[in-house]
Order: structure tokens, then C-alpha cells, then sequence
């Protein structure tokens, strides 16, 4: 791939769908998978899996709890990197930029599609703090069915961060481990991407 063929005229945002729109034919398990990264006070990183919800047209967005470890952490810094890796395809997509929250409507109908149970556990986990037992977690999900019924509202403390890239990298694996990169970049968000192809 070069840029004047498979990217000529396309933004990162539709590369990135396009790649995972071809993901989800081959991928068995959550294509949509995303390692996502981010620093504690301390500046000691911390990754874990999330699932990418959306990809915009200048942002990338997933979902959590704002009071977990990531969300903390997020709203410390404002920036978080992630990537994509697809092992049946060869490819991968890292993304390196800074977050806002996403807590209005896209938030409440993102949350309002997930099943009941996942509606009620987002308000029964206090995710990321010590949890006394698995039968605790249980009776508090049917204690809040029994309080909001099949419409629990959107928790205020769980919604959406919207990641709009500084950089973003397309990897394709090549023969003899010759891989082809190629890096958008921008020193800010107004600015126009550069486009550079990397050594492998």
C-alpha cells in the first residue's frame, strides 16, 4: 500500500472503518476489541480491553464508568492511546490523542440499546473498587431491577469518551517482516494531517 493507492483521498477515520468493517468478516470474538491506554498520577501506564462503539467522522468513541481506574485517569490527563490489532487480517491501527466526555444523547442511546442486564450492571458496579463478593454484585443488580424496571435511565456517572486522534497509524504485516506503516499526524486538532510511511 502507498499513499497514492489504497489511502489516496480517504481521512484516517475511513481507512479505520473500512479496516474493521473488513475485521468483522474474519474476526471470530469482538473485532471492535481495542487495547486501551492511560497514565495514573504517578505517570505509570495502565492498558486494559475495552470495545470501540463508533467511529466518527474526527473521533473515536467507547463507553465506561467515569469513576473506574481508565476514567480517572482520562479525566487527569485528557489524552489516552489505544490500539486495534486484527491477528486473521495482519493488521493493526494505533490511535494517540485527547478525550472528552460524551454524556448526551449519543450517550443515553448507545446505553439505552444494550440489554437489560448490562443496563442494570453498569449501575450496580462501582467498577475498578474492591467488590466483597460476586453474590453481592448479584443482589444489587436484582435490587436495581426491582427499582428501575425494563427503563433504568443512563447512570450520570457512566457515559461515553470521544478519543479525536493526534496520530494515527495503519500497520500491515509484509513478506520477510518488511511491514508497510503509514502515520497521520497533526500538532493539533484544527491542523491538516501529515502523512509520512514509516521503516518497519
Amino acid at each position: 500500500m502507498d499513499r497514492t493507492g489504497i489511502f489516496a483521498g480517504e481521512t484516517p477515520f475511513e481507512i479505520a472503518r473500512r479496516w474493521l468493517g473488513e475485521a468483522e468478516a474474519s474476526e471470530i470474538n469482538d473485532p471492535n476489541a481495542i487495547a486501551l491506554a492511560s497514565v495514573d498520577a504517578s505517570g505509570l501506564p495502565n492498558v486494559r480491553m475495552v470495545l470501540l462503539k463508533d467511529i466518527e467522522p474526527a473521533a473515536f468513541v467507547f463507553y465506561t464508568n467515569y469513576g473506574s481506574a481508565k476514567g480517572q485517569e482520562i479525566e487527569a490527563s485528557g489524552k489516552a492511546a489505544f490500539v486495534l490489532h486484527w491477528k486473521s487480517l495482519r493488521r493493526q491501527i494505533r490511535v494517540r490523542g485527547l478525550v472528552t466526555r460524551e454524556e448526551g444523547e449519543t450517550a443515553d442511546l448507545y446505553y439505552q440499546s444494550r440489554s437489560l442486564t448490562s443496563r442494570l450492571g453498569a449501575w450496580a458496579s462501582e467498577q475498578s473498587r474492591p467488590l466483597a463478593s460476586r453474590t453481592k454484585l448479584m443482589a444489587d443488580v436484582a435490587a436495581l431491577g426491582v427499582k428501575f424496571g425494563a427503563n433504568p435511565p443512563r447512570p450520570p456517572f457512566w457515559g461515553g469518551y470521544r478519543i479525536t486522534p493526534l496520530e494515527v497509524e495503519f500497520w500491515a504485516d509484509g513478506a520477510f517482516r518488511l511491514h508497510d506503516r503509514f502515520k497521520w499526524s497533526r500538532q493539533a486538532v484544527e491542523n491538516e494531517w501529515n502523512i509520512e510511511r514509516l521503516n518497519p
